[in-house]
């Protein structure tokens, strides 16, 4: 199982000023966190795509090649690219950059995303959400298999013997489909024979098993073979030296970013309370010190019958610099050895 961490690039607020990092200096940040990720022996490193002012990940794939110049080890991807916005070649064509630049390291996350910026922004109609997203994935998935592409859609003009440059590395650039809770998502997943990465913003991941156990029988009936039908997901989380420590840390930047989130969206802000409850033994926050992270990280892969990768999100408006530097390297240095150590004595 593979073990990483995936950002939103939160602008950041300074805790000891108030007053707002500068995006530059957020950058350089960013760099040193993937630089350390890397060092301490994590998996993969993921940058999500926000069009809004509190994210700075509107171009993931630029993050991610200035990541490459600084890492040797360390998978990077999109942690989502939201495809329905943008166009299947140029995404195709920066990530296959990005493949050459990192030796082969680069994959893609592709979803539809959860926030709609993108779309007065780049002129599409919000009514086209879900025929954008399956027109593209279609093109990006006959990009990928080919060099060489004849194509035609409603949304995009059409291509005609058209050659697709450059090509990656890795003979087949990898292509993750990242999904939600819509059941239907699932079973696309799993009839294109996509490996399937879940965002799990709350709740209890147990209850994502009906719809992992959709994808794969989805996936089964199409003819695809059970190991190609890898699953991941995506959780918030945080390590600290002890679990108090770690869930007092995190929670005023998480709260302020999900206040403002909630607001738009009319919904209640979160509450101390139920942050609490969603960082206990079956809930979907892996936040504590490392035992306790290692112990749920195994115990929602064996939920969901077997993952083949866990993503940590850390994002956090309010966070000091230091404390994500430390928490990564508990991340890298105790929990993911604890977390591959019982994989194996349980494979043995």
């Amino acid at each position: 199982m593979l073990i990483g961490i995936d950002s939103f690039v939160a602008a950041g607020i300074d805790p000891a000023t108030g007053q707002p990092i500068g995006p530059a200096d957020r950058m350089q940040q960013l760099l040193e966190e993937i630089a350390l990720a890397d060092e301490v022996g994590l998996d993969t490193f993921g940058i999500g795509e926000h069009h809004r002012r509190d994210f700075l990940d509107a171009a993931p794939a630029m993050i991610l090649a200035a990541a490459a110049a600084r890492t040797k080890r360390i998978h990077l991807n999109s942690a989502v690219t939201v495809l329905s916005a943008d166009d299947p070649v140029r995404v195709f064509q920066n990530f296959a950059t990005l493949d050459l630049l990192s030796q082969g390291r680069a994959a893609l996350i592709v979803g539809r995303g959860s926030f709609t910026e993108a779309f007065p922004l780049f002129g599409l109609n919000l009514n086209d959400y879900d025929s954008l997203f399956t027109e593209k994935l279609d093109l990006l998935l006959k990009i990928r298999d080919n060099a060489t592409v004849t194509w035609s859609g409603r949304h995009r003009a059409p291509l005609k013997n058209q050659g697709i440059y450059p090509r990656p590395l890795q003979e087949k650039l990898p292509i993750w489909l990242g999904v939600g809770g819509t059941p239907e998502s699932f079973v696309r997943a799993g009839t294109l024979g996509l490996p399937l990465m879940i965002a799990i913003i709350g709740g209890e991941p147990h209850r994502f098993r009906p719809l992992v156990d959709l994808y794969r029988e989805a996936g089964r009936r199409a003819g695809h073979p059970a190991e190609q039908l890898k699953v991941g997901v995506h959780l918030f989380g945080f390590v600290g030296d002890t679990t108090q420590q770690a869930a007092d840390d995190f929670y005023p930047g998480y709260a302020k970013m999900f206040a403002t989130i909630s607001k738009e969206r009319g919904f209640p802000a979160p509450t101390r309370g139920q942050y609490d409850a969603t960082r206990g033994p079956r809930g979907a926050f892996m936040i504590g010190d490392p035992e306790t992270v290692a112990a749920k990280l195994l115990a929602v892969s064996e939920s969901l019958g077997g993952l083949a990768r866990i993503s940590i999100q850390m994002t956090n408006l309010l966070l000091p610099h230091a404390k994500m530097l430390h928490a990564i390297e508990l991340l890298g240095t105790r929990v993911a050895p604890l977390v591959r150590e019982a994989l194996a004595v349980a494979k043995a």
